[in-house]
């Protein structure tokens, strides 16, 4: 089991700038196929991210399965387009993205909810 922290940058307006601020990946990632969970994807930036960093450690792209609970289109295209040969499997399909990039009618910013920051 690997883990990929990427943090999303809330400043502002504009939401799309993610740094990686911690990977942990088996030595033999390259290898596998791998599962790369994320419980909300909205814009599809951040879920970007994580994959690029899966393919600089030489993951293969039809070798890597994205799974969400809840997805907006928006990132759905953006994953899809950006990596086609990336597998997308999520549970619900909601509206879309609000102006603060929140998926509608979602249920609110997961990470502040389950952090409770």
């Amino acid at each position: 089991i690997g883990k990929i922290l990427v943090h999303r940058h809330s400043a502002g307006t504009d939401k799309s700038g993610q740094d990686l601020i911690y990977q942990r990946l088996p030595a033999d990632i390259s290898e596998r196929h791998v599962m790369l969970m994320d419980a909300v994807l909205s814009s599809g930036n951040t879920a970007c991210k994580a994959i690029k960093t899966l393919l600089s450690k030489g993951v293969v792209e039809d070798r890597i399965i994205f799974l969400t609970i809840i997805a907006a289109p928006e990132g759905i295209h953006k994953v899809c387009h950006s990596y086609p040969g990336v597998k997308v499997i999520t549970s619900e399909i909601d509206e879309g993205l609000g102006s603060d990039f929140r998926v509608l009618p979602g249920l609110g910013d997961f990470g502040d909810r389950y952090f409770s920051d």
